[in-house]
């Protein structure tokens, strides 16, 4: 390099410097070098594609500026870009800015050889949990699409129209066990892919390791090295920039090259707020599928294959109470049933429903607060002087229908549970029973002085117990 190059570069930089603020001078100018000068155009080197491309995003304004006050108008900007293969010597790429990129490979895109295995693995763990499958991942109509399509993708990364592929629901609905799922079966069809399953934190923790440490190169190089991103929680980018634009120039590479890209979100991408326009259109590109709350048959058939995996019988009688009861989240149905069966098994005790009810007390706080379904049956029984189990029964003796009506519209107030759970805790009554049953007790305390004086009384005593 000669001298009149290196000075003519100095003088570009102070320029740069007025402009922009000291850690991005720092982080996007200090590493370029300038390569050599060809009439009025000049050539500098970066050491990463990404930041040619971060450069020619943010800053070719800039460095037209600088170089016209250098070179003239007729000024000219040429990229080296350094492409790390992992071997002791280094290709290079030319681009032109502006104009078409020279030096590409038949797909259009800079050529990236295999990353050395040891680079950058104090960052990239692969946590795939070998539990998350598709045999223990239990399909119904609330998961059908999506689980389907990531069978499809695990069948054949990068080779269907499911790419990227965005699967979104609310938390403890399975999200992770999928694409985790999804992730351990590629590994296992195709062993020789590289895939990595890492959040949209971890992401971004190591974006800034690399970024305080001069590693970007390194840190975007691993990522367009991989055949299978997976990248759980896409919504925790949400406000980070930087960030965000080294996602979308590594999900481009990617893309682009018919590697596979799987995102999960907790809601779907016309719904996320702070992700740049450019990324949210291009996680539409692939299938977007959603995971929504199992029905009572899939929670049924979680339930059963939980218990065949843990070698344990249920009664018929505890699974349908269970299914009916926890009807939240499967993360939360798991976790009740975790709880049931070491209750079982320190205590040496047969799984009944009384030992189900004490799980779910322990667990499920919103669904068995202290005033439960359980509970408010005893409590309105006795209030009416009748019994908890005529509340659960066939008859309709006028005291106990109102006795029911009463318990059923407490229900409503006092717990978190559905209207066909909460059917289901009085006789197995379906939700338009529960319906028919709290617009009748609302008629009957407009109506009846003495009946909305009982409402009061019972109220006041119920609140007296929740606080």
């Amino acid at each position: 390099m000669t001298k009149e190059i290196r000075v003519l570069w100095e003088n570009c930089l102070e320029t740069i410097k007025q402009s922009i603020s000291p850690q991005s001078f720092k982080t996007w100018f200090q590493p370029v070098r300038p390569v050599s000068l060809n009439g009025a155009t000049l050539t500098i080197e970066v050491p990463s594609p990404y930041f040619y491309e971060y450069l020619e995003e943010n800053f070719s304004g800039l460095l037209k500026e600088a170089l016209d006050r250098e070179l003239g108008q007729d000024s000219g900007l040429e990229y080296s870009v350094v492409v790390d293969k992992g071997t002791s010597e280094s290709d290079q790429a030319t681009i032109n800015l502006p104009g078409s990129q020279k030096n590409q490979n038949s797909t259009g895109l800079l050529g990236f050889g295999p990353m050395d295995s040891n680079t950058f693995n104090f960052y990239f763990d692969n946590p795939l949990n070998p539990n998350y499958n598709f045999k223990n991942y239990v399909e119904g109509d609330c998961n059908r699409l999506a689980r389907s399509a990531g069978l499809a993708v695990a069948e054949r990364p990068g080779s269907t129209s499911f790419n990227p592929l965005f699967i979104y629901g609310g938390v403890g609905l399975g999200k992770t066990h999928l694409v985790q799922a999804i992730g351990n079966l590629i590994r296992k069809n195709h062993p020789t892919k590289s895939v990595l399953y890492v959040s949209s934190e971890k992401f971004t923790n190591q974006f800034i390791d690399a970024l305080r440490n001069n590693k970007v190169q390194e840190f975007s190089s691993y990522y367009l090295n991989l055949d299978v991103l997976l990248l759980d929680d896409v919504q925790f980018i949400a406000g980070k920039e930087k960030t965000q634009d080294i996602f979308f120039h590594i999900f481009n590479q990617l893309h682009q090259t018919g590697k596979q890209i799987v995102m999960t979100s907790d809601c779907p991408p016309k719904s996320l707020k702070g992700l740049q326009e450019r990324l949210l259109s291009r996680f539409k590109w692939g299938l977007t599928a959603d995971l929504r709350n199992p029905g009572f048959e899939t929670r049924s058939a979680i339930i059963k294959r939980k218990m065949e995996q843990e070698g344990t019988n249920i009664p018929n009688n505890v699974l349908e109470y269970l299914a009916y009861t926890v009807d939240t989240n499967i993360r939360e149905l798991e976790g009740v049933l975790v709880s049931l069966i070491g209750e079982a098994t320190l205590n040496r005790k047969e799984i009944d429903l009384e030992l189900a009810k004490e799980a779910l007390q322990k667990i499920v706080q919103d669904i068995e607060t202290e005033v439960g379904i359980d509970y408010l049956q005893k409590y309105i029984a006795d209030y009416f002087k009748v019994t908890p189990e005529s509340l659960r029964a066939k008859t309709r003796k006028k005291e106990i229908v109102i006795a029911r009506q009463v318990a059923m519209f407490f229900a409503k107030e006092y717990t978190n549970h559905s209207l066909k759970v909460i059917g289901y805790h009085f006789g197995g009554r379906d939700h338009s029973t529960v319906i028919h049953a709290i617009n009748s007790v609302n008629d009957m305390i407009d109506t009846d002085k003495r009946f909305a004086e009982s409402m009061r009384e019972i109220e006041a005593s119920l609140k007296v117990k929740a606080s």
